[in-house]
């Protein structure tokens, strides 16, 4: 639909002493299809040309009534009605996607331009939960939509692997832990050391002393102390790696916070060149009061760097080391004022790309309404989630279609595409709340439901291929030539193809608001769309003419949800 919108805003930019893009961005989508396939309000346009809207919509329409592209130009009420030529937007839309369905959702904006997305990012040695998720899925979607738009995508998990947490858990292991324990379930068990801890310290309050000790022994190298640390990094990662591989995510550059150690004192010192640390309460701080913000601790009072510093030499190590044009941060909207923060000093250090740094926050994940919290051990972890939500699914699609030749394949499909879209269906700044009768719901607004689509898109054409004779089938070609007549198709198939022309206008707003929901509100209504042609239209009893028509439009409508299923991180079985 964009292509039309911009040849019916060439028309009409310098009446309205618009912009041809600025004209395109102003048509609508009516509510109402009686009233048309596009409208443009002319109330913006009153003040500056000095006339009334419904003035200005009367000479639009004239110029419009002249563009081959319109069945019809209408005036009602400051508004301009436009019908478009069914046929019209099937040519555009089978010549766009003929070489490849990504055709019909990117332009390509970025090419030559990297991204780096900092996303996952779990700490080691606690529970992969489903708390996770959200970054988890988040990042992934975003890598995939960017990377379609041209960028060079770079995927960097942000492990947690340094801090006072592991003086606590070493503290504990070495009261409590048990090497054979770890082993058998490392991260499980290293995470009820951690839990424990804090339970003896509500008592103890000396554990507190004694994990502070244990933190600098490895702040100073020394030898076993380190080794528990490297062994419990690597079964951490053992078992992070097998959720990561369940969600289809993978990641460019494991590079945990330890990696950033021997960079910050670089960071120190430029900012202490520049004259941007000043001393407060014993520590050293950036003072950002100008900007409204409370100042930015590099160096706390004993010494030691905390989270912005090392954030700032992740920064300047992505773009200077890692050559990203833009750094994305997928992180919870509870880190807002830090990155705030950061960005803020990356500016003052004289990093004019600090304005290409951007928190990618999100509202929190709850469980059955419930807020999570780790430390104290209320946690819910993401690899039972999903095999839960997968042994659910083989039961739903077990007792649906008894004959599936995979069932265990499409049960894993369906169980994790449901938990997947439960997430990126929600606007990322809302809070999203996880329960199970909804997520795995195949009639609601959930993956499964769209998966289904496909597969039913997929059945129709498996059907044709045995009800309909070859020569009939070869003669369905990409563009199909009742394209190239003028034609009128029923209100369900324009329905449709109308809401399938939309993929670029929704590609580009997800991405331009790093927002996956967006993608994921597109092969909803896709799928809604189909359903109803589905059961309004028949397809294979069709005449021929119109059953080629039907075929070509189911076709259409199976790549393009593959594609937008594939944009989210979500496989597209072809039965269910």
């Amino acid at each position: 639909m964009r292509t039309v919108k911009i040849e019916l805003a060439n028309k009409i930019a310098s009446t309205l002493q618009e912009t041809p893009e600025n004209c395109a961005m102003l048509m609508e989508y009516p509510p109402n299809p009686e009233l048309g396939d596009l409208a443009l309000p002319c109330f913006k346009f009153a003040k500056k040309l000095r006339k009334n809207p419904q003035q200005i919509a009367h000479d639009i329409a004239q110029l419009l009534k002249s563009a081959t592209c319109l069945e019809s130009v209408t005036v009602e009420n400051g508004y301009v009605n436009m019908k478009i030529r069914h046929s019209v937007i099937w040519n555009k839309v089978f010549e766009i996607s003929s070489t490849h369905i990504a055709n019909l959702f990117t332009r390509q904006r970025f090419l030559g331009k990297r991204v780096a997305i900092d996303y996952s990012s779990p700490n080691i040695a606690k529970p992969f939960g489903v708390g996770h998720l959200r970054s988890t899925i988040i990042g992934e979607a975003l890598l995939r939509m960017l990377k379609e738009d041209g960028f060079e995508g770079i995927g960097i998990n942000h492990l947690g692997d340094w801090g006072t947490q592991f003086g606590k858990v070493i503290a504990a292991y070495q009261k409590w832990g048990s090497e054979d324990k770890v082993k058998e379930n490392p991260i499980r068990e290293l995470f009820q050391l951690y839990v424990r801890f804090h339970q003896e310290a509500e008592q103890n309050p000396h554990l507190e002393e004694e994990a502070r000790y244990c933190f600098k022994k490895l702040e100073d190298g020394d030898e076993e102390t380190i080794r528990l640390w490297q062994w419990f990094i690597k079964e951490s990662l053992t078992g992070f790696e097998k959720t990561y591989r369940l969600l289809g995510v993978h990641f460019d550059h494991y590079l945990g916070e330890s990696f950033y150690n021997d960079k910050m004192e670089a960071v120190v010192e430029e900012l202490q060149d520049k004259h941007l640390l000043v001393e407060s309460d014993g520590a050293f701080v950036v003072d950002l009061s100008e900007w409204n913000m409370p100042p930015c601790i590099i160096r706390k009072s004993d010494g030691t760097t905390i989270y912005a510093t090392r954030d700032l030499a992740a920064a300047l190590y992505r773009h200077d080391k890692l050559h990203a044009d833009y750094l994305l941060y997928v992180v919870g909207s509870e880190q807002t004022l830090h990155f705030q923060q950061v960005f803020k000093v990356l500016d003052l250090m004289g990093r004019d790309w600090s304005s290409n740094c951007v928190h990618v926050a999100f509202g929190l994940m709850k469980f059955n309404g419930e807020k999570l919290s780790t430390r104290r051990g209320h946690v819910v972890y993401l690899e039972d989630v999903l095999e839960k939500a997968i042994q659910e699914a083989r039961s739903i699609i077990g007792s649906k279609n008894p004959n599936l030749s995979n069932p265990d394949e499409v049960a894993r499909q369906v169980g994790v595409g449901a938990v997947i879209f439960n997430d990126l269906k929600t606007y990322r700044i809302h809070d999203v709340d996880f329960r199970y009768e909804d997520v795995l719901n195949f009639d609601g607004e959930t993956g499964p439901y769209v998966q289904y689509t496909h597969a039913r898109a997929c059945s129709v054409l498996r059907k044709a291929l045995t009800t309909i004779s070859q020569e009939e089938m070869n003669s369905s070609v990409s563009v199909p030539d009742v394209a190239l007549q003028s034609f009128t198709l029923t209100p369900s198939e324009w329905s449709l193809l109308k809401q399938i022309a939309q993929a670029n206008e929704f590609f580009e707003r997800a991405v331009d608001q790093y927002d996956p929901s967006v993608i994921a509100r597109f092969a909803l209504l896709v799928s809604h769309a189909f359903n109803r042609f589905y059961h309004d239209d028949p397809i294979l009893t069709a005449p021929h003419s119109i059953r080629q028509r039907r075929l070509d439009l189911v076709r259409l409508t199976k790549h393009v949800l593959a594609h937008t299923l594939h944009l989210l991180a979500i496989e597209a079985p072809e039965a269910m």
